[in-house]
């Protein structure tokens, strides 16, 4: 079995180490990979989690996550109790088990066979992804539903924002949580681009590359999925061929927001 883990630990951060050592401990024979998102970035946790989820891998594969700012309560936490584990059927049969929090199950909601929460502890531990959740995981895993609670509905999970930073790549390309599919400009057309304070021209392009050097392409990327009635999603990429888009605007965080209009 394959386990994509993801979490805010940090690159790096030997709590990937840990979390590994304990889940290997229950599911002995599986291989880990470790994606680090940025701190308490649900949003860049739910985009990661579709684009592994959604797209074709190993038969055998677990996405188990972890991003939980404990931000549902603005209370003191007694007992280190934080955002409860949520389990999702995506439908190639991948479970999808970690944190319920913010937008990590926004992107999937719509093409899940089943969501509910699973029934273990909130509390117990500061690093409950390390003592509390990885048993529950791999008893699910295994076979054991007798831990699956109530469902969760679509509509009890936010809609994924439609005009934020959803990543930036190791190239500075910029990926946004623009659907493709919403923007009606014609190709090659001249538009402005915003995120956040930052303001640059750029050209609308059905693919990155069919721009000169220097020139920032506003344009379908290399992230998206196939929806279960056939429908392929793309999400919009902010390029500069030859440079860095992230760094002509000024190095913004994940979930800035973007805007675009025609020139």
């Amino acid at each position: 079995m394959l386990i994509d883990l993801i979490a805010d630990y940090g690159t790096g951060d030997p709590a990937f180490a840990e979390v590994t050592q304990r889940l290997l401990q229950y599911l002995p024979d599986a291989r880990v990979h470790c994606l680090s998102v940025p701190a308490f970035s649900t949003l860049a946790t739910g985009f990661w989690i579709a684009q592994l989820g959604l797209n074709p891998g190993a038969k055998e594969r677990l996405i188990y996550h972890n991003c939980a700012p404990r931000r549902d309560d603005a209370e003191a936490r007694p007992n280190n109790e934080g955002e409860g584990l949520s389990y999702a059927l995506l439908p190639n049969n991948l479970a999808v088990i970690g944190v319920l929090s913010g937008y990590t199950l926004s992107f999937i909601k719509e093409e899940a066979q089943k969501m509910h929460i699973v029934k273990v502890s909130r509390g117990g531990s500061q690093f409950r992804s390390r003592d509390v959740f990885p048993d529950a995981a791999a008893a699910i895993v295994n076979g054991d539903l007798s831990l699956l609670g109530e469902a969760i509905k679509p509509d009890q999970i936010p809609d994924p924002p439609s005009d934020r930073v959803a990543w930036i790549d190791g190239y500075g390309n910029i990926k946004t949580s623009i659907a493709a599919h919403t923007v009606d400009l014609k190709p090659y057309s001249k538009v402005t681009v915003r995120v956040g304070d930052v303001v640059s021209d750029a050209i609308y392009s059905d693919g990155s590359f069919k721009v000169p050097e220097g020139t920032l392409a506003f344009a379908p990327g290399s992230s998206g999925w196939q929806t279960q009635d056939g429908r392929r999603i793309r999400w919009m990429e902010l390029f500069l061929r030859g440079g860095n888009a992230w760094s002509r605007f000024g190095r913004p965080k994940i979930n800035q927001v973007i805007s675009y209009t025609a020139n």
